[in-house]
């Protein structure tokens, strides 16, 4: 263990930089923050623990398994790292996850220009738990590795293909590849998502928040799909709604 006391030190400087994106960019590494963390394999290049944090349960035991630099900070240093009003006092620094386009499977999620951490997050949990293993996302979409993103995703992150790609060069791969796309949106020609069908590879398109998938995937898309609205809602998140149209693909593929 190391033991810093001061916030000019070069190590915790590094840290600091890390919870903006273009440092994250630069240094390939993401922080995470919680105890819950420290129960998963992927290694992490840095942990941080606030001072007296022999009193978590079992906090020896969980550290005995990494291998890498450990530090000991006083309460005023971790203040300044944290991202928690409520702070468990255990702070991770990852390496970029791997990443492969060469490597993707069958069925993938596309995701248009989402901008909430949060959505994401809960996005890359859904699809990991729906037995997704690719997710493909457009420039201008949030940063995977933005730590509330990387905290709701509840270490699904480290389970997933996450590839950032333009728009063109992204549709221009998935039409040489023969993906089908079906694309949430509501057109003229949607179908409900209970009448989907699917081809021998699909990519599942989900769109931003405020404007949905733009106009040049309607334009490639192969089938518009939709959740129908039964009572009062305008509208679904785009979280829960990937998670009952990833959990029907899933149903569906298993059908085949």
């Amino acid at each position: 263990m190391e033991f810093i006391n001061s916030l000019d030190n070069s190590t915790i400087k590094r840290i600091k930089k890390l919870k903006q994106r273009k440092y994250r960019e630069e240094e390939k590494k993401f922080l995470a923050e919680g105890r819950k963390f420290l129960d998963f394999d992927y290694q992490p290049e840095l942990i941080v623990l606030k001072e007296n944090f022999e009193e978590i349960e079992n906090i020896n035991q969980k550290l005995e398994k990494f291998t890498c630099r450990k530090l000991v900070v006083n309460d005023r240093i971790f203040k300044e790292l944290t991202s928690q009003e409520n702070s468990q006092g255990v702070i991770l620094v990852y390496p970029y996850c791997t990443s492969d386009i060469n490597s993707l499977q069958k069925n993938i999620v596309i995701l248009d220009k989402v901008q909430d951490p949060g959505n994401l997050g809960t996005i890359i949990r859904v699809a990991d738990a729906a037995g997704f293993k690719d997710i493909l996302l457009t420039k201008g979409s949030v940063d995977c590795y933005n730590e509330k993103c990387v905290r709701s995703s509840m270490g699904s992150i480290f389970n997933m293909n996450i590839i950032y790609m333009e728009e063109v060069a992204l549709l221009k791969y998935l039409k040489e590849n023969n993906y089908k796309l079906q694309v949430t949106a509501l057109e003229k020609n949607s179908i409900e998502y209970t009448q989907m069908t699917l081809a021998d590879k699909n990519a599942i398109v989900f769109g931003s928040e405020g404007n949905g998938v733009s106009k040049e995937f309607l334009n490639s898309a192969d089938e518009c799909v939709i959740i129908p609205i039964y009572g009062s809602a305008e509208s679904l998140n785009v979280a829960m709604a990937s998670g009952i149209i990833l959990y029907k693909v899933k149903e569906l593929e298993t059908l085949k």
